[in-house]
């Protein structure tokens, strides 16, 4: 392997500033409109952020312009903290978050979609930061580097081995065979599931500004409200909460699948079989939940979000209970209702969905449902290995046989996603958190989820953690968003030998 091209690399981070300060300026708009003295730092955030792109962008031009394994791995991860060091400087000028802890917290929280908040009062906020914090999330899901390498070809530069490295899920499924056109029309649908959202919303009776931060937190999978409550704030209007509930869906969903739904092609949705799991096991669960609200809830319990009289009738103990079971396992994290406050056992079934995750090729984060299911197929494949041991029979996924490299790698995988939460578990109890809140704060934060249990739950915030645990949840948030090993690789010696 050729040693590390940096100049190449240095040279995308700049591309990727570039791109995130022109980003910020978007939210100038609602500032001015609003007649917020926050323009101002908002401006000069994406005047910094575009000349530190500037700078590493014009002064590092590599002589080969070819991307391997080492840069890739290194561009995404370096560019996700680019974005998340410069995406903070909104907050710091503009004084909403003045904290560098926290203003990085909050950044790095929405770039990764897991949506947890150090925000005590969100509706106190400027409408400008408030949608520039909604544009962390809209950037994050797809990815700025699946945008970028939509551009690349203008600099001469490939760009296979950066969606590699970034795509969500153990394998990248590709639209065309040229990677820049997969990621323009993974765009494409990003933007229109965004813009449609946005109009049913508005028509639903959310304010525009509500309905244009609300569709792209929904597409992007991150869950930042423009409400204290959440979308609790709309519990007395169950359509705006239905939408809300359809576009979590699609957002987890594959994006290959969506694009081949919306080419006709809905054949090839029916016979995934990753989609089968998905579609009947939110089903399934939402149903246990239901049921657990109208026959069993302890009547010592009362949610303490808004209109607690709601769940005596069957129609809101269906939504409430499909809406979180939705937003869990897409790693949404809106909340319409405490799901703490509904029985210990419902408690626990949600915690076990922290673990579960979209599917692969969505916004979603989390371990991803195909992974599971491969896991589950091997398992049982050991049973009849154990009866058969000179059979030869390979795990089968949608109809096909899986390559045996692929199950040991998702096995790695899992092996290490839990290792990672009990240590990250026993690290934050180390910094100060009681055990409930540690196990929640980890699994949210690795899970990109959002609200927990414990002292991190739909009701609370992040903001009581103290400044070592905020840290150590950022880190988790950003391995858990680009799937471990593309950030993992970095802290291992032999990545920096030169061969």
């Amino acid at each position: 392997m050729q040693n590390l091209n940096l100049k190449l690399v240095y040279r995308f981070l700049g591309v990727t500033a570039i791109l995130n300060g022109l980003f910020m300026w978007i939210a100038l708009p609602f500032s001015f409109y609003y007649d917020e003295p926050a323009k101002l730092g908002i401006l000069n955030a994406g005047i910094i952020t575009i000349a530190l792109g500037s700078l590493l962008f014009f002064f590092n031009k590599p002589n080969n312009k070819n991307i391997h394994k080492k840069e890739g791995y290194l561009i995404v991860t370096l560019g996700w903290l680019t974005l998340s060091f410069t995406g903070m400087l909104p907050y710091l000028l503009t004084e909403s978050i003045p904290n560098i802890t926290n203003a990085f917290f909050e950044t790095i929280s929405g770039y990764s979609t897991t949506g947890s908040s150090i925000l005590t009062d969100i509706e106190s906020m400027p409408k400008g930061i408030l949608f520039w914090r909604s544009c962390t999330h809209w950037i994050g899901g797809m990815g700025i580097i699946v945008l970028t390498i939509a551009i690349l070809p203008l600099l001469g530069i490939g760009g296979m081995q950066l969606f590699m490295a970034e795509a969500p899920g153990p394998s990248a499924d590709k639209l065309h065979p040229r990677i820049t056109d997969t990621a323009k029309r993974l765009w494409l649908i990003y933007v229109l599931l965004t813009v449609v959202e946005f109009i049913l919303l508005k028509v639903a009776g959310m304010t525009w500004f509500d309905a244009i931060n609300h569709s792209m937190a929904t597409v992007s999978t991150g869950g930042f409200s423009t409400k204290n409550a959440s979308v609790a704030h709309w519990n007395g209007s169950p359509l705006i909460q239905y939408i809300i509930i359809f576009f979590m869906f699609i957002a987890g969903t594959n994006f290959v699948l969506t694009y081949f739904a919306l080419k006709g092609k809905v054949r090839k949705v029916i016979q995934s079989e990753e989609f089968k799991y998905y579609f009947f096991g939110i089903t399934c669960i939402a149903g246990i939940v239901a049921l657990m609200i109208i026959f069993f809830q302890d009547p010592n319990l009362q949610t303490s979000i808004q209109h607690p009289k709601v769940w005596g009738e069957v129609e809101s103990a269906i939504r409430h209970s499909l809406f979180s079971v939705i937003s869990v396992v897409t790693t949404t994290g809106f909340v319409s209702a405490d799901f703490t406050m509904w029985s210990f056992f419902v408690t626990a079934i949600f915690f076990s969905l922290f673990f579960l995750g979209g599917s692969a090729g969505s916004t979603s984060g989390g371990v991803k449902i195909v992974r599971h299911i491969i896991m589950l197929k091997n398992s049982f494949l050991e049973f009849k290995k154990s009866l058969h041991p000179n059979a030869i029979i390979p795990v089968r996924y949608d109809g096909k046989a899986v390559n045996q490299t692929i199950v040991f790698n998702i096995l790695s995988f899992f092996v290490l996603y839990m290792l990672i939460f009990i240590v990250g578990t026993v690290i934050l109890a180390f910094l100060g958190l009681d055990i409930k809140s540690a196990l929640g704060a980890c699994a949210s934060s690795l899970g990109n989820i959002g609200p927990a249990i414990g002292s991190v739950s739909p009701v609370d915030n992040f903001n009581h953690l103290s400044v070592g645990a905020k840290w150590f949840c950022s880190f988790l948030m950003l391995i858990g968003r680009l799937e471990l090993f593309t950030v993992l690789i970095l802290l291992t010696p032999f990545f920096w030998r030169k061969n």
